[in-house]
């Protein structure tokens, strides 16, 4: 009933009779040590049947998402910057060109940066 008016609803389960309120739920959440079906219909899985497992993987969504928001600030804040600059947009204001090379090593750098941030999610306590 939640889920049709529109809220987010988030299940954990672990049995057969878990398993159509875990598909229709917003997020299904199965126990490892479940019923083989439970498993299937969850959108998630912990290993270890421990719940301590659901509050981790709450976590690590959130600072995945905090992490996704990071990279799309800096991307922007790039782009906003280099294109303009690579375009030849400045040129009659002040001088300022960008050589083709040094745009694709600026390109690259970017997406480093922006993989290398990602990676600092494997570094969270």
């Amino acid at each position: 009933a939640r889920v049709a008016a529109g809220e987010r609803v988030c299940f954990v389960g672990d049995g057969v009779n878990d398993a159509p309120v875990l598909a229709a739920a917003t997020v299904g959440i199965a126990m490892g040590a479940g019923a083989e079906v439970a498993r299937e219909a969850g959108d998630l899985v912990i290993v270890h049947s421990d719940l301590s497992g659901v509050v981790e993987a709450i976590q690590l969504g959130r600072a995945t998402l905090r992490k996704i928001k990071q990279n799309l600030f800096w991307a922007f804040c790039y782009n906003t910057v280099a294109i303009p600059v690579a375009a030849g947009l400045f040129v009659p204001y002040f001088h300022l060109t960008l050589p083709p090379e040094w745009a694709g090593l600026a390109m690259a750098l970017s997406s480093v940066s922006v993989v290398s941030n990602s990676l600092l999610l494997r570094l969270r306590g």
